[in-house]
Order: structure tokens, then sequence, then C-alpha cells
């Protein structure tokens, strides 16, 4: 049974990231090749990351199929503790408060996902 949810935690992980990662080409393209400007990327960047959260979430809940609250807590935590590190060992800087607000919505938003991902599995299994 742990190691389903360990695989369920894995794959929130990657969705987490693969949208990251996905959404910065296309910020990056736009910014390139559009008037689209700074003030409206930090905006733009932190609804897409609310929304990754959110789907990695979901996708650990729909994985485990148990438990999603823990496995989308731990999906948010698992980011903010890479993001923490990469802002530690990278910049020797810790995070501001307004980083630790973001942070908090970002773990809401994997756990809300998580509750939701188990209670879809739950759904489609009963059919």
């Amino acid at each position: 049974m742990a190691q389903s949810r360990i695989i369920a935690l894995l794959w929130g992980w990657v969705v987490v990231f693969g949208v990251m990662l996905l959404a910065s080409l296309i910020l990056a393209m736009l910014l390139r090749f559009t008037s689209l400007g700074a003030s409206t990327l930090s905006w733009t960047t932190l609804v897409i990351s609310l929304i990754a959260l959110f789907v990695g979430g979901l996708v650990a809940g729909l994985k485990g199929k148990e438990k999603g609250w823990i496995l989308g807590g731990l999906t948010g935590l698992g980011f903010t503790l890479f993001i923490l590190l990469y802002q530690y060992l990278g910049y020797s800087s810790g995070f501001s408060l307004a980083q630790l607000l973001h942070h908090g919505g970002f773990l809401l938003a994997a756990l809300f996902g998580g509750v939701m991902g188990v209670n879809m599995s739950s759904n489609q299994e009963s059919r």
C-alpha cells in the first residue's frame, strides 16, 4: 500500500514540474515575441503555479486512490522544499514573507487537488 502512495506522489511531482517547464517555455516565447511586460509576468506565474500544484495534487490523488489530503500535502511540501533548497543552496537566501504566503497557497491548491483526485477516482470505480 505504501508503495502505491510513493508512486502516486512521484507522479504528482513529475506533473507539477512538467507543467511548470511547459509554462516557462510558453512564457519565454511570449516575452520574446510579443509585447508582454514583466509586470504581467509576476501575476501570470503565480496563477500558473497554483494551477500546476492543483493538477499535481489531482494526479497524485487519482493515482493514490486514498488519503488525498496527505498525497496533495506531500506534493505541495515536496515542491516547496525543492524551491527552498534551490534558493538557499543556489542563492544563499531563505524565503521572504511574500514567498511564504505564496507557498501556503500552493500547499492549499495541492491539498485541494489531492482530495478532488481521490474523489474522482472513487467515482470512476463505482461506475
